[in-house]
């Protein structure tokens, strides 16, 4: 069904506003997806805050020219069917939550992504970064990391104190 134009006013007003606060958006082509899959796939990505959207293309670019921190983005690669992943929270959660679920519906597939900052990322840069572990992964590496040098230490001085009673164990015993 066509869209009047305030309806088309309407929708490239919220995808505005989705660019705007979006840190990452994920470009994917879905043509030969299913309605269900991707029905799905919508509800992976509202578990995991990201936002996804079939919105036509013309629309999309529309949005992109009125939005200040992006009107320099190159738009020559949305053409076909897309679909826009949006998260205002994780630059890295839309690009996961979609190669994730491409590995069981390999229809899906990247052809890039907007970062906030107005640069158009590669569908390769977007792959790399969908392996890349969650914030929260992140932050337990980073604390594993800090705290390893206190657990030697104690490990060390427990390790003594262990031996040294065994000692003392053996010394009563005899």
């Amino acid at each position: 069904m066509a869209l009047n134009k305030a309806k088309k006013d309407e929708v490239v007003s919220e995808v505005r506003d989705l660019l705007s606060t979006s840190k990452m958006t994920v470009v994917t082509k879905y043509q030969g997806t299913t309605v269900k899959a991707l029905q799905s796939l919508r509800r992976e990505g509202r578990d995991n805050g990201t936002q996804l959207k079939v919105v036509k293309n013309r629309l999309v670019i529309k949005a992109i020219e009125q939005t200040n921190s992006l009107k320099g983005v190159d738009t020559s690669a949305l053409e076909g069917m897309l679909l826009y992943a949006f998260n205002a929270d994780d630059e890295v959660a839309p690009a996961q939550v979609i190669a994730n679920f491409a590995k069981s519906n390999p229809t899906l597939e990247f052809v890039g992504a907007i970062s906030a900052e107005g640069k158009f990322l590669t569908a390769d840069e977007v792959k790399s970064l969908a392996t890349l572990p969650s914030k929260n992964e992140l932050i337990g590496q980073v604390v594993a990391m800090l705290l390893s040098p206190v657990n030697d230490v104690t490990n060390a001085l427990s390790g003594n104190l262990h031996a040294l009673l065994d000692g003392v164990a053996d010394k009563a015993t005899a």
